[in-house]
């Protein structure tokens, strides 16, 4: 589960979703990214799900970048296919399609699992998420639910730190410790009072989670009121990605989800062997 409400200037810092970064403009703003690479990726997070297409208005905003940085900047991604003029402003280009292509793993991995997630999801009620570890970070692949979804700010594409969120418990509890405790060599950002950020803390909770088969839970680490239960995906002996159903916490039943969600993750495990033969 994830979210972007950041209640503290050590989140504030932080790579979260774009609608919850900081604006760079004004007074006591963060710092203006300097390198190119670095504006241009500023403006490729300004998209989502809720809104495809941007203005230029909208996109200074949702950046902090300068209108007039952001002006001569579109000139050049429109020339080289990352953005594309549409009716109402700007939409993303076909070269992010093209490359998105390329991601044969992730694309295998949402193919194989993501119909076993929605049907969770329909049997539950809860919101699902599928979801691959990236460095100190959990993707996200899918997401299925009902209203509650909508109120959930996780997309498609979208970061979270890994831990605070259960899916990125679930995946680090997989790897050997000394390769998880890299991802808590940097300052980690607390989410919520909730939030577990003490290397010492975090290592005790993941050999919990190995006690419990892989499932991690989050009780409101990410985002007020919201719980999560998640479980890794393993595929022999390897934990290319996590599954996981979030809810209101005062109306989980975290033991009996955890049951649910582990038996799905084995499901969808067996379903990724014969691809995963294929990655080698």
């Amino acid at each position: 589960m994830t979210v972007t409400l950041l209640p503290d200037a050590q989140a504030r810092t932080s790579r979260v979703p774009h609608h919850a970064r900081p604006r760079a403009a004004g007074a006591g703003a963060a710092e203006v990214p300097v390198s190119m690479i670095e504006r241009m990726t500023l403006i490729l997070d300004a998209f989502d799900a809720a809104t495809p297409t941007l203005t230029l208005l909208g996109l200074v905003e949702r950046t902090g970048l300068p209108r007039s940085t952001v002006h001569r900047i579109l000139d050049q991604m429109i020339r080289l296919r990352w953005l594309a003029h549409t009716s109402g402003g700007y939409r993303l280009g076909m070269r992010t399609l093209e490359l998105g292509g390329l991601t044969a793993d992730h694309n295998e991995i949402r193919d194989a699992v993501s119909p076993l997630l929605h049907e969770l999801c329909q049997r539950t009620g809860m919101v699902g998420h599928l979801a691959v570890l990236d460095g100190h970070e959990v993707v996200y692949l899918d997401k299925a639910g009902g209203r509650l979804a909508a109120m959930l700010p996780t997309r498609l594409g979208g970061r979270m730190p890994a831990h605070c969120t259960a899916l990125g418990k679930a995946m680090l509890a997989c790897l050997e410790p000394s390769i998880a405790e890299a991802a808590f060599r940097s300052r980690l950002p607390r989410l919520t009072a909730h939030t577990i950020t003490e290397p010492e803390a975090l290592h005790r909770t993941l050999a919990q989670i190995r006690l419990r088969q892989g499932v991690a839970l989050d009780r409101q680490e990410s985002l007020d009121g919201i719980g999560c239960v998640a479980a890794p995906l393993r595929v022999r002996g390897t934990a290319p990605a996590a599954l996981s159903l979030s809810g209101r916490v005062d109306a989980m039943s975290f033991d009996k989800l955890a049951r649910v969600l582990l038996e799905i993750s084995h499901e969808a495990g067996r379903a990724l062997v014969p691809r995963r033969a294929r990655w080698r």
